[in-house]
């Protein structure tokens, strides 16, 4: 991006003010907020919300190269945890390739709290070692499948503002490929899994939500090569996993009514009648937006009991070219399917359905979409943005950022339309959107996801590495990406999380160096640890927001 794009950028954005753009454009003037700084809390409301304190008072960076994780001027970053890390009294350590963040706050406070952290996949160069004749070895299958799952970290914020993991946390364990997991729903205990409710561990852990009960959702994505390393049934991965940080007697579970496929996230909200919807993303190409509507409706007082929403209901997918939600029926499948007697034989019951979501899906006309990864519901308007991160084989190289808009604003209605928000390429300063967050000033946070062995090379040069931007979503600046971070090298920056007050901002760093062919010769050593001999994937937390 050209400097004198970068500067008209910078001076409409900082010059205007984010937050009076964001409020003049809503007609809402009236109720522009008054900070008054108080320690880090704010005392002032946007839309009825608390305002806090992340804003975008700052100076966007320029694309960086550097083996670094760059911020702009007056930011900074605390290393919490690394990969093979100690995380409790057990012993047990940091799992590797990091990605989503939730922060669960202990007793409302925003500098103390558990940190859940999904971990994607391994490396055979740092982790397992190389497979011999193409076979792992039962000592590496058990690292393969220890250093995926997730990671439950206690962290504090100590008196100088330093982010620090707790070691002697009672909390802190990892959910990994090896523990046990109950099936819950209409595939548990059916002929599409093998008849079993048991399942062993999760992996391929991508990103995932947080419940209004206050658990965690995390979604297994690229299940598949571990699954066959591992020689295990790979009809029990793929699903959406639920976990209870702080109770461990709370049975891990996944919920196979929110159907099977390569799943990015599960973003939880209500609908207009007080059901439970989830919103996920199939992260491949040529694959749906999906939806999960509950049977029954939520009760606050119910706490961790509301699980049982997600183990009835209704998966549906979306056709864009009629703007409608397909719901996934047998009945409906069946419909479609008669007279075709292969298909009829693999669709014989709903779990069948849930098991093959995207073949359903295809079936009843959803709509293939460029990879869609994070899907987000605006706190703002109810409004779903969906990071559909790239799809070369359309020629949709840089990605783009949809704005599902369902109708009456309602979460559980059945039709809706869209618009494009935002679109990678050399005239954003973007490409590859993935992970997305929104802050109290109506802002959407989005990480990238280029690959790491096309960074810095042909129609990717200019973005150089992965970053971190920060796009309104109304005013004069919406649609705008001003550059927040940038990753150090081969990495990509995922899972974006704030504290309650938006004092801090997790972020995950994974796969730097991913690009290392000779382990003498790394591509990166970040997070230039003094005496280590590896680059290690790891989260850390930025500070310096201020009003």
């Amino acid at each position: 991006m050209s400097q004198d794009l970068n500067r008209r950028k910078f001076l409409t954005y900082v010059g205007t003010g984010v937050t009076a753009l964001t409020v003049a454009s809503a007609g809402l003037g009236a109720f522009a907020p008054k900070t008054q700084a108080e320690g880090t809390k704010a005392a002032s409301h946007l839309f009825g919300r608390k305002k806090k304190v992340s804003g975008v008072k700052f100076t966007p960076i320029e694309a960086s190269g550097k083996d670094e994780l760059v911020l702009p001027r007056g930011y900074k970053y605390d290393v919490i945890a690394s990969y093979g890390d100690v995380i409790n009294k057990s012993g047990d350590t940091f799992g590797y390739n990091n990605d989503f963040t939730v922060f669960f706050p202990i007793n409302n406070s925003n500098q103390h709290g558990l940190l859940w952290v999904n971990h994607e996949y391994t490396s055979d160069l740092w982790v397992t070692g190389a497979p011999v004749n193409g076979k792992y070895s039962a000592s590496q299958i058990q690292k393969l499948l220890y250093n995926q799952g997730g990671s439950i970290i206690e962290i504090r914020q100590d008196e100088d503002g330093v982010w620090k993991m707790d070691t002697s946390s009672k909390y802190a364990r990892r959910i990994s490929g090896l523990t046990p997991f109950r099936l819950t729903g209409p595939a548990r205990g059916s002929k599409a899994v093998g008849g079993v409710d048991i399942v062993q561990g999760t992996f391929a852990n991508c990103s995932g939500g947080k419940t209004l009960w206050n658990t965690v959702l995390s979604a297994e994505e690229n299940y598949e090569s571990t699954s066959e390393a591992a020689s295990l049934n790979e009809t029990h991965y793929g699903w959406i996993l639920e976990v209870d940080p702080f109770d461990p007697n709370f049975a891990p579970r996944k919920h196979t009514a929110l159907g099977r496929f390569h799943h990015e996230n599960a973003a939880m909200g209500l609908t207009n009648d007080g059901r439970i919807v989830v919103y996920m993303g199939d992260d491949k190409q040529d694959a749906c937006v999906y939806k999960f509507i509950s049977k029954n409706k939520y009760v606050e007082s119910r706490k961790q009991a509301n699980s049982d929403l997600l183990e009835e209901g209704t998966l549906y997918a979306a056709n864009l070219g009629k703007g409608t939600w397909v719901a996934l029926t047998i009945e409906a499948v069946q419909a479609a399917a008669k007279g075709n007697a292969d298909i009829l034989a693999k669709f014989q019951t709903q779990a069948d359905v849930l098991v093959h979501a995207h073949d359903a899906a295809i079936l009843l006309g959803a709509t293939p979409t460029d990879r869609p990864e994070d899907v987000e519901i605006s706190p703002f308007d109810k409004s779903v943005f969906i990071a559909h991160t790239n799809n070369a084989k359309h020629g949709n190289i840089h990605g783009h950022i949809t704005r599902f808009l369902e109708t009456n604003d309602d979460l559980g209605s059945l039709t809706f339309d869209f618009e494009i928000f935002a679109c990678g390429g050399r005239q954003s300063g973007f490409s590859a959107p993935d992970n997305l967050t929104f802050d109290s000033e109506g802002n959407l946070w989005t990480v990238t996801d280029m690959s790491s062995g096309s960074m810095n090379k042909g129609v990717f040069e200019t973005f150089k590495n992965n970053g971190v931007f920060v796009i309104p979503t109304s005013g004069a600046a919406m649609g705008e990406a001003y550059q927040f971070a940038s990753a150090p090298i081969d990495a990509e920056l995922t899972g974006p999380c704030f504290t309650d007050d938006e004092t801090t901002l997790f972020l995950a760093v994974q796969h730097p160096g991913e690009e290392t062919e000779d382990i003498n010769n790394p591509t990166s050593m970040w997070p230039h640890r003094k005496g280590d001999n590896q680059p290690r994937p790891s989260v850390v937390a930025i500070t310096g927001f201020k009003y």
